[in-house]
């Protein structure tokens, strides 16, 4: 279950990143139609973030009592950083965006941000994915 999980995570945010978005501000007529498009599907994938980073907590709470193996206590912190970058960004930064773009403000600094806050969220679900599939 918790691969299967860690799996739907990274896969969720890979297909996002890097096929999704793409997409959109190649086939959208106007870059601020597809920023808001793109805008709208990264706050849905914090919500499929949200869920497999807690269904995972979850599974990995279910499995100390039984001894939790030595790749989940490995891959804990990793859902733990996954989970409060994901956070961090739908709440703090992506408020943050839309602010700067509204008022003319750093929009450079925080859509940066932002992108940097979900690259390390991919990463640390790659991890976590990585380390429950390793032999």
């Amino acid at each position: 279950m918790a691969t299967v999980l860690a799996a739907l995570w990274w896969g969720s945010l890979t297909t996002l990143g890097a096929v999704v978005v793409p997409l959109l501000f190649k086939h959208l007529p106007s870059p601020a139609a597809a920023g808001a498009m793109a805008a709208k599907l990264f706050a849905a994938q914090t919500w499929v973030s949200l869920g497999c980073a807690l269904l995972l907590l979850l599974v990995f709470n279910r499995a100390q009592d039984h001894g939790l193996s030595v790749p989940a206590q490995r891959v804990l912190k990793f859902v733990i950083a996954g989970l409060l970058l994901a956070l961090l960004v739908e709440f703090a930064v992506s408020p943050q965006i839309v602010s700067a773009r509204a008022s003319g403000g750093s929009l450079r600094l925080w859509h940066g941000l932002g992108s940097a806050m979900f690259a390390a969220q991919w990463v640390c679900a790659g991890l976590v994915l990585w380390r429950l599939t390793r032999r």
